[in-house]
């Protein structure tokens, strides 16, 4: 019998993160992340996160767990040996794509490689037309065929994706069904499930790295399950999807490719909250831990999704330098810019910071395990931003001369010293954010004026000032438990799936029984899914169909309403996406027909609501328990800081820049401009003062 309190496991790059939530009372944890075996870290972090809250294993009622290792393992390309059977003439669909270039006047350019290489992709004779109608029945024997090729190749995974069989999967479907009993230890993903959606180059590349990765987590999962159920941990473990929502392990054992961005979609899921909680209309959630930053725009309390996502782009910033995986996903930008990412001086004699990182094996030069190149983490420390010797909570005791040492080659390029090497990195890092962060407005047609900037994860209370001042933003709020605030938003997430299916309508000769059947379709495929995670809960619908003028190449999101439809709703869908078409590109086009590609469906059981924070108290002046010197970005200049305790502020406490506050899992900086104060929730809240 297992207990009531609910436990959020975050893998990262560099530290995993916990948070514990018992009777209303959240206690957090961290600790470094073990690449070569991530469950040794979890143990660790379990073991002390019970200590920390008095509790034994059996308290806990059910784990929420998310992390970075399918990502990691596309990235790096650690994944099983895997194999993709396609329609005979479609062998090269992974490597010719869609046949745009990311960069029109690169010569030379470098287009990303395909999770499966050539000789690793295998044909058979079948096709089927556009409505799913056969044109060439499939060739059963050559499939069987395959089986000793695949075998001899040592194949450990395998893609089945055939053209359009998003409209009708038979072929896909028995095509496993000859090959299953024949590679009995190969598990098997077909397009048709992972993503059944048009646009052939998207969906194999998913079913692909769905395929690839689908070993790797399988082992993992179960090593991790079975590693807490040695510690006494028996609660059912629920895994924190891309799209923001919960699933069972079972469903994240079948689709894997779901969970590449989990934890990134846990902090936006925290600061959503956050932002509903304390009434913020229009918000920058800004994730900044040891291997990366994760920057996305929140409106009315919802972050912004989509349904298709790039991993391992070769271009920074540059869309269709990546991996296409189409899958819901909140959207957000995410960069090689956190506390382990490597700092360089490159060919043009300029500082250069990430996309590759210490990670927590061997870690920053400061840790003191091996690292010898500098990082962010270094330079902040070099500059006076860190307390050596009460980094982590006491647990990780750094080293100030190991930082400069490894700070030194930099500064010798540069004809600067150690400390102005470490501010000329922490700058770069601090522009290179704030440009993500621009062009990730830009391409939302958002503004970042007038938004609330909340800074979470280990790194970004220390980065929140200087980032919000080259963004124009004049308001910060600093969450308590922001330095794990990932595993904070698992608490917060409903448990929810998304179901997307392509159906091509024209709203001129719109087809409400086709639709109709089609979402009671997706409406059993998610039921059965959120009924596994939370039986006998009540569940809300949404759902959205992806709509575009026709002869237009890219398509919009409309909300449909959820209930029957009859022919008479075409002028409803009309005027919806009008409304919704004005809001992207100012204003509709008149007289043109409507196309409608695919439809969405979502099913969600809300998580329990936050407690709404009590009234504010009085302020209070805030005390400094000591003072350390520091050295300003801006300036350059080093003089003393006032350094806070968050623990020994109480509500209501005020304060003034420059001034660092200090807590287990984080730092915050209070820039020179900046004035803050705890408020009654315990947030901290900073607001500049313009001359």
């Amino acid at each position: 019998m297992t207990g009531t309190a609910r436990l959020a496991i975050d893998i990262g790059g560099t530290f995993t993160d916990l948070a514990l939530e018992v009777g209303g009372r959240l206690v957090t944890a961290k600790v470094l992340t073990t690449p070569a075996e991530p469950e040794r870290g979890v143990l660790a972090g379990v073991h002390r996160i019970l200590a920390e809250a008095a509790l034994a294993p059996a308290a806990i009622g059910l784990v929420i767990h998310g992390t970075t290792l399918a990502t990691n393992a596309i990235i790096e390309r650690k994944g099983a040996r895997t194999a993709l059977v396609t329609t005979e003439g479609f062998r090269d669909v992974l490597a010719i794509g869609n046949e745009s270039r990311y960069d029109q006047y690169e010569l030379d350019i470098v287009l990303p490689e395909p999770l499966v290489p050539r000789h690793l992709r295998y044909t058979v004779p079948e096709r089927l037309d556009r409505a799913g109608r056969v044109l060439r029945p499939l060739d059963e024997d050559a499939v069987a065929a395959l089986a000793p090729r695949l075998a001899a190749d040592g194949v450990g995974s395998l893609a089945i994706g055939f053209l359009h069989s998003f409209v009708n999967p038979a072929h896909e479907q028995r095509a496993r069904a000859i090959l299953a009993p024949l590679l009995p230890d190969v598990p098997i993903s077909l397009s048709a499930e992972v993503s059944p959606e048009m646009r052939e180059w998207e969906r194999f590349s998913t079913a692909a790295a769905n395929a690839y990765i689908q070993p790797l987590m399988a082992r993992y999962l179960a090593l991790l399950a079975e590693a807490l159920r040695g510690l006494g941990v028996s609660a059912p473990m629920f895994l924190m999807l891309s799209g923001g929502g919960l699933a069972s392990l079972e469903t994240a054992l079948r689709f894997p490719v779901r969970l590449v961005e989990s934890g990134p979609a846990g902090g936006a899921i925290f600061a959503a909250d956050l932002a509903a909680a304390a009434g913020l209309a229009r918000v920058l959630s800004f994730d900044m831990g040891g291997t990366t930053a994760k920057i996305c725009l929140i409106d009315a309390a919802r972050p912004k999704t989509a349904r298709s996502f790039e991993v391992a782009r070769i271009g920074r910033f540059k869309k269709g330098s990546g991996l296409p995986l189409r899958i819901p996903v909140i959207e957000m930008v995410e960069i090689g810019a956190g506390g382990g990412s490597l700092a360089r001086v490159d060919g043009l004699g300029r500082i250069a910071v990430g996309p590759d990182s210490a990670g927590a094996d061997p870690g920053p030069a400061c840790y003191g395990r091996g690292g010898a190149q500098p990082t962010v983490t270094d330079a902040n420390l070099a500059l006076g931003r860190y307390d050596p010797d009460h980094f982590a909570g006491g647990r990780l005791v750094l080293d100030t001369a190991a930082a400069e040492r490894a700070l030194a080659p930099i500064g010798a390029a540069l004809g600067l010293d150690a400390a102005m090497a470490a501010l000329g990195v922490v700058e770069m890092v601090d522009e290179t954010m704030a440009n993500a962060a621009r062009v990730h407005a830009a391409e939302s047609g958002a503004t970042l004026a007038g938004r609330t900037l909340i800074a979470f994860g280990g790194g970004g209370p220390v980065h929140a000032c200087r980032l919000a001042e080259r963004l124009g933003i004049d308001r910060i709020r600093i969450p308590e438990g922001a330095g794990v605030g990932s595993a904070i938003g698992f608490l917060r997430a409903p448990v929810a799936y998304e179901v997307v299916r392509s159906l091509y309508q024209r709203l001129a000769r719109f087809e409400p029984d086709a639709v109709n059947a089609l979402f009671a379709d997706m409406a059993r495929e998610a039921g059965g899914i959120v009924a596994a995670a939370a039986p006998g809960a009540a569940a809300s619908e949404r759902r959205i169909a992806y709509m575009r003028y026709v002869g237009q190449g890219h398509e919009i999101p409309v909300p449909l309403p959820v209930r029957a439809l009859t022919a008479a709703d075409a002028g409803v869908i009309r005027t919806a996406y009008d409304a919704q078409y004005a809001a992207f590109y100012d204003r509709p086009v008149p007289g043109s027909d409507i196309e409608m590609l695919s439809f969405a469906l979502t099913l969600a059981v809300p998580a329990p609501p936050a407690a709404p924070a009590p009234p504010d108290a009085p302020a209070r002046a805030a005390h400094a328990q000591a003072r350390r010197l520091v050295r300003e970005t801006e300036s350059g200049r080093v003089h003393e800081w006032a350094v806070h305790d968050r623990a020994a502020l109480p509500p209501g406490a005020h304060l003034s820049g420059p001034a660092i506050i200090t807590e287990a899992a984080t730092s915050t900086l209070v820039g020179p401009a900046w004035r803050a104060r705890i408020g009654a929730g315990g947030a901290i809240e900073l607001w500049r003062e313009r001359p």
